[in-house]
């Protein structure tokens, strides 16, 4: 006589205790991610507290809080703007390259010197834009004064020395290449192996193939990769500080002499001189950035959260 399933007495697996274990260190990471965060944002508001209900003309500037941080906000967004104005076509070309052009051996020699961009200190990116990038980008601001001249962002009086807030945008590009390229490689590389021939069965190039099975398969995660680079850009500190020749204010041009600084850079090189009130006020100047930097990165977070997950056949 057969028994069914119904027949069957059920039992009740209890979970192993290394389950356990597992699961409450994975939710004490969890947690301790979300309590480091509020700590942090908790002591930068603490100690920028009486910058905040200071008097404007007690605050570094004499012009008030806002005044001192915006022309630093400004410059902060400005610079990591440029360079992801820069970085994305070109970690977009890479990873494409990386896999979909190049040879086996060649992709991955050449996955390993994208990755391994990230591990030059950020003080050699900026001696390498002080003394090799900032020299050669004379004759290019030149010329863009010369021929684009009527545009803010090209004045008439490019600077002579080249420390510019294009040649920091330029070296902060090469300094998130990295990261967006790893990420854009990825995903091109999770482009479904049916989509790709079904395109090049249909009589596609290998570049239709790419510009309408690849690309929009990955474009949510080339805006993540790129969102990541911002975040990276904006809170670059000794590169900008090395390169960047500062003015007071807000400026937009990118080439002349007078520059917008950065608010990281800005922190490095004020912070060890000064005392009192002056410290509060580039703590609270940190909390923007602290903010900044946050915005960016939930935003990357959740643009890769909307990624809808395929389907169909691999």
């Amino acid at each position: 006589m057969s028994t069914t399933s119904a027949d069957r007495p059920t039992t009740r697996e209890t979970p192993r205790y290394g389950d356990r274990v597992f699961a409450g260190l994975a939710t004490g990471a969890g947690v301790l991610i979300l309590v480091v965060l509020a700590g942090v944002a908790g002591f930068l508001l603490w100690q920028a507290l009486p910058a905040l209900t200071a008097a404007p003309e007690d605050v570094r500037g004499g012009e008030g809080l806002f005044s001192y941080i915006y022309p630093l906000a400004f410059g902060t967004i400005l610079t990591a703007l440029i360079a992801l104005v820069i970085a994305t076509p070109l970690s977009v070309g890479i990873a494409l390259f990386i896999t979909h052009y190049a040879p086996r051996r060649i992709a991955l020699a050449l996955g390993y010197v994208v990755d391994l961009l990230a591990a030059v200190p950020s003080i050699i990116y900026g001696l390498w834009g002080v003394y090799v990038v900032a020299p050669a980008s004379v004759p290019v601001a030149t010329w863009l004064s010369q021929w684009l001249g009527f545009l803010p962002f090209f004045g008439p009086d490019p600077s002579a020395s080249g420390r510019t807030t294009l040649v920091v945008g330029v070296v902060l590009a090469i300094m998130i290449l990295p990261v967006m390229t790893a990420v854009n490689r990825e995903v091109f590389l999770q482009t479904p192996t049916l989509h790709e021939e079904a395109s090049l069965a249909l009589g596609a190039t290998r570049w239709e193939m790419i510009r309408m099975a690849v690309i929009p398969f990955g474009r949510s995660g080339v805006i993540s990769g790129a969102m990541l680079g911002l975040g990276r850009a904006l809170g670059e500190t000794m590169a900008v500080a090395i390169i960047l020749s500062v003015a007071a204010g807000v400026h937009l041009d990118i080439i002349g002499t007078a520059n917008s600084g950065t608010i990281a850079a800005d922190i490095a090189l004020q912070f060890p001189e000064s005392s009192g009130l002056d410290v509060n006020t580039l703590v609270a100047s940190g909390l923007v950035l602290f903010f900044i930097t946050l915005l960016v990165n939930m935003a990357a977070r959740w643009i890769i959260a909307r990624r809808a997950e395929f389907s169909g056949a691999n």
